[in-house]
């Protein structure tokens, strides 16, 4: 071994912390050395992968999209670029290698690209459907919106380009996505993020009503994300082939990419998170929706997301927790043992995690449970499909990242023949798709008396479709049937349904109606269910004045708190909303003990299980959960941050004095901005005279002008930085004289290399002590290691990855072990949160490939502030050291 290859292994044991996310079934049966990029996968027994092309190497861009034609050919799209067309080999060939194709579409000049930027592309109809996410420019002339190309001469090329509908709003990665052909071959779905409009349509399954719906203090994004994008967010439509029909089929989704059908023609789809809320109350996990005619999804801006109790959107399916949706497919038509044939594979981009999901009807849904199919680091994974070929083809990609396509097949001893499609759909669904004929073709005669009954079924899907067929027709035809209502369940969704439809001037019968239900003899949903009904027509109708507003303080009021944190939650925000006089001291009492329940926003995947997938991501979710906010608490607090009555000088000292604590807690990026939202809402509350005050002891010393972060006291980076190389850097080296130890010491905190390290006793204890680091390893090794952590990967701070007999994975520094269990430190930012692995679950474990230390980190410095680093780093923090002379 060379002296440079010794000193790197040596300086690994100093620098590098890191995970294994590799290899096959996690054992070392494999014969023959695979390609390095199918080493990385962890696959389920029996399925072999194989790497068929890197369009990167062949400066093709970066791929996000795939469909295949006719005559088995797969056709991608680079998201920043051309379309290509691709024969791929069949299993077993020789040679994988790919005939890759440009394809040329339209008759315009061959230096510009015909049709491009798009997110997704679909064979139907003998031409190819193609979304654009684009501001059209000199280089490329197409806008944001659906395409069609078509070869009408014979030659194999589209030279006929028709623009279906342009599509408005913010083009870019919240654009139009996916689309699939539906389960009778005849039409198209469409799938489109939330930064763009609901189009002109020619029929909406769910009446064209929407509304924010929420009256809970409005606090959008601290930092403008889709601040400007209002209800119903992202949406699903149905289209004719030609495109001259569109249908709205489902509302209120963030940004799901991908749409799919199953065997019984029931549509699912894996909508996104948004990142920034994580410890917010209304942040939403990623998550499996199945989508029903008429659904919404009840994505908002800002804090004002809708709960998944509230009766009027539907819940998810399934929550998978932090990532990034990209694909979903059903394993229908896969040569795979049956079970994966029938699942619905979920891709997530972030952590490279393809998941997939077991579905069993449960009454007019589904209940779901989820396995990780395959995963690797990094794996950024964009679109999937299966071939013609009956294997799995997935691509990874995007924002220019390195781009790679590969395939999945079976090859073990399970039967996988290609199953026959079942037809039978169970009793409940039928009965929901009964109630959803009436969703479409206009108001029908018998309408209301068929749906009427089911308003009050305890199968919250058919439920929800009887109350959507209801508002199809005329509200004179059902109005006063709902007035003179006496079953609560009934009343209750009526009530939600006139108050998206009716005027003003029927508020005073609702309500009278609805306080005259005896609200103690309801179960907890119904409550709740009650409550949403009445915040509706708050928000729609307005607050009542005089004897009406009376009673209903008089009706709500005492059944508030309730000990149960989802009824709390309703009953603060309308109490506030309609000035009850002690809804303050009762919330802010309610506030001081409140505890999230236990389950609270479960998911399959748990955060702490991500923060060694993917190093960039994961450090962000290490410190969140070092330090998570309190949800509960932070609801009510944000409710009060409105409330105009009922303060005295303590409980505004009491609350000011919570504002000010919660800035300790870690959130998202956006959490201490929402804090710092909700402390000035409730300070245009305060008398002026006591402003500053209440300003001052809210924590407004500790906050940026921008309110957005924290006051860091260490001095930070200035930049600009770079993409730093160590052919780049190691010149900076020569002259290391007259450094500050100052800013040498704030950059060491500000690269989180403070973090994880400890330096003259002080920082982290996940790596070594670098105290000494520069008497043994020259400035070159350093620079290397830091630069590229991933190239040595010491055994003493590596991780372990656990492959559980479940066919999950688990990640985490192995810290100690006794007969029965091992245990794990996932959490950088709080090694001592150790977790037990039992080790009768455990079928195979390996020591990682992947460093925990992020590449990039010192990327924020400028020349001057590397230099200062490294000088800290070589001089161990000794000021007396040659570097500061």
């Amino acid at each position: 071994m060379s002296y440079t290859k010794l000193t790197l292994k040596f300086l690994s044991l100093f620098l590098v912390t890191g995970i294994l996310f590799s290899c096959g079934k996690g054992t070392e049966e494999e014969s023959k050395p695979l390609h390095p990029k199918v080493a990385k996968l962890k696959l389920p027994e029996g399925f072999k992968a194989e790497h068929i092309y890197s369009p990167g190497e062949n400066e093709q861009g970066s791929w996000v999209g795939m469909t295949f034609d006719d005559k088995g050919r797969m056709v991608v799209t680079d998201q920043y670029g051309s379309l290509y067309r691709l024969e791929i080999p069949a299993i077993g060939s020789d040679s994988l290698a790919p005939k890759v194709e440009k394809l040329k579409i339209g008759t315009g000049p061959e230096d510009k690209i015909g049709m491009g930027f798009a997110q997704g592309v679909l064979f139907a109809f003998n031409s190819l459907y193609v979304t654009v996410n684009h501001n059209a420019n000199e280089t490329f002339d197409k806008g944001t919106g659906l395409y069609r190309l078509q070869d009408l001469d014979g030659d194999d090329q589209y030279e006929q380009i028709t623009l279906i509908k342009s599509l408005q709003g913010e083009p870019g990665e919240h654009g139009p996505h996916s689309m699939i052909l539906s389960p009778d071959k005849k039409s198209i779905f469409i799938v489109a993020g939330n930064h763009v409009d609901v189009p002109e349509m020619n029929a909406y399954r769910i009446p064209r009503v929407w509304n924010e719906d929420n009256v809970f203090p409005v606090i959008k994004d601290p930092r403008g994300h889709a601040n400007s994008r209002m209800a119903p967010g992202g949406w699903i439509a149905q289209i004719d082939p030609e495109g001259k029909n569109w249908e709205l089929f489902s509302v209120g989704f963030r940004n799901a990419y991908d749409i799919a059908f199953n065997e019984a023609g029931e549509l699912f789809t894996y909508d996104s998170d948004m990142e920034w809320d994580f410890g917010m109350p209304w942040y939403r996990p990623t998550r499996i929706c199945h989508v029903t005619s008429g659904s919404e999804f009840g994505w908002r801006t800002g804090n004002q997301k809708w709960s998944p109790n509230y009766p009027d959107n539907l819940p998810a399916t399934l929550n998978i927790g932090q990532g990034s949706p990209t694909n979903v497919m059903f394993g229908t038509g896969a040569k795979f043992p049956e079970k994966y044939q029938k699942a619905l594979y979920a891709f997530d981009w972030s952590f490279g995690i393809i998941y997939a999901v077991s579905l069993t009807p449960s009454g007019a849904t589904y209940s779901a449970t989820a396995e990780e199919f395959i995963s690797g680091s990094p794996l950024p994974l964009t679109d999937g499909e299966i071939g013609p070929d009956g294997a799995m083809y997935f691509m990874t990609g995007g924002r220019r990242l390195e781009s790679d396509l590969y395939r999945v097949y079976y090859a073990g001893d399970e039967d996988s023949e290609v199953s026959s499609a079942s037809t039978e759909v169970p009793e409940a669904i039928q009965t929901r798709r009964k109630l959803e004929e009436f969703h479409t073709g206009g108001p029908k005669a018998g309408a209301v008396d068929f749906a009427w009954p089911y308003l009050k079924d305890e199968d919250r899907f058919i439920q929800y479709a009887a109350r959507v067929a209801l508002e199809h027709q005329p509200i004179s035809e059902w109005k006063d049937k709902a007035l003179a209502e006496k079953d609560p369940k009934i009343l209750t969704q009526a009530m939600i349904a006139m108050a998206r439809h009716a005027d003003k001037s029927q508020q005073p019968k609702m309500l009278q109606a609805m306080i005259g239900v005896d609200y103690g003899s309801l179960s907890n949903t119904d409550k709740q269910n009650l409550i949403r009904a009445f915040e509706l027509t708050l928000f729609r109708q307005g607050v009542p004045a005089g004897d009406l507003k009376s009673q209903l303080v008089a009706y709500l009021n005492p059944n508030f708190p309730s000990n149960d944190n989802h009824l709390d939650r309703a009953l603060s925000k309308v109490l506030v909303y309609i000035d009850a006089p002690d809804a303050v001291s009762k919330t802010l009492a309610l506030l001081k003990d409140a505890k999230d329940d236990a389950d609270y926003q479960k998911t399959f995947t748990s955060s702490s299980d991500l923060i060694l997938r993917n190093p960039q991501y994961g450090l962000d979710i290490a410190k969140m959960l070092s330090s998570v906010p309190p949800a509960q608490q932070s609801y009510l607090a944000t409710v009060l941050g409105n409330a105009k009555v009922g303060w005295t000088p303590e409980l505004h000292e009491e609350y000011f004095t919570w504002i000010h604590d919660a800035f300790q807690y870690k959130g998202g990026v956006s959490y201490v901005g929402f804090v710092d939202r909700a402390r000035k809402m409730a300070l245009t509350h305060v008398p002026k005279s006591d402003f500053e005050k209440y300003n001052e002891m809210s924590g407004a010393s500790l906050l940026t002008g921008s309110g957005n972060d924290l006051i860091v006291s260490d001095v930070q980076p200035v930049g600009p930085g770079k993409r730093w190389t160590v052919e780049e850097a190691l010149p900076l080296m020569a002259d290391l004289k007259g450094r500050d130890l100052v800013k040498g010491k704030a950059m060491y905190a500000a690269t989180l290399c403070q973090s994880c390290h400890t330096m003259k006793g002080e920082g982290g204890i996940i790596g070594p002590d670098l105290t000494q680091l520069g008497t043994r390893f020259s400035a070159k090794d350093i620079l290397d290691a830091t630069i590229n952590p991933n190239n040595t990967i010491s055994d003493q701070y590596a991780a372990t990855i656990f492959y559980l007999a479940d066919g999950s994975s688990i990640l985490g520094k192995l810290t100690n072990e006794d007969v029965d269990k091992y245990f794990i430190s996932q959490n950088p930012f709080a090694p001592d949160m150790l977790r037990e692995i039992p080790k009768k679950d455990v079928k195979s474990k390996k020591l990682s490939e992947i460093s925990i230390m992020m590449p990039g980190m010192i990327n924020r410095l400028n020349e001057e502030e590397l230099k200062d680093l490294m000088a800290y780093l070589i001089s161990g923090g000794n000021a007396e050291h040659e570097v500061y002379k």
